[in-house]
This record gives C-alpha cells, structure tokens and sequence, in this order.
C-alpha cells in the first residue's frame, strides 16, 4: 500500500490493518502542516523529526497516564 505525507507518497509494508496504517499516515501528515504553518521556513526534514518529536512526547505522556491509572486499579484490585 502507499500513503501519503506532506505531499509525498510512501510506499508501506505491514501487518497492520490498511485503514489503521492510513490513520498513522494522516497523524504524521497531520503534525507536519501545523508544524509547517507556524515555522514556514522549517525544511521538510526538520518538519518530520520535529513531527516525530511531539508524537512520541504524546506517546510518552499517554503511556504515563496509562500506568498511573493500571497502578490505581491494580491498587483497587488487592
């Protein structure tokens, strides 16, 4: 299958279901233009590791928040 990202397109080999893949697509995609619109002078490679950057920040955070709430109800369960 193929996506495309910031006006370029990629080609994608997974087992990942093609919809989900598309989805993480336009996130990346996503990401880039709004990076783009505050800095337009960031060149494309600057754009996808800044890109990179923040998702993996929203990651980090929301797996954070995960823990914390398995540790409560791990608590709850004893």
């Amino acid at each position: 299958m193929s996506v495309e990202i910031y006006g370029q397109s990629y080609p994608i080999v997974s087992k990942a279901n093609p919809a989900h893949m598309r989805e993480v697509a336009s996130l990346v995609d996503h990401k880039m233009r709004e990076l783009a619109e505050m800095n337009p002078r960031l060149d494309t490679t600057k754009l996808a590791v800044l890109s990179a950057c923040n998702i993996a920040d929203e990651f980090l955070r929301l797996k954070q928040e995960f823990d914390e709430l398995m540790h409560l109800v791990e608590d709850e369960t004893i």
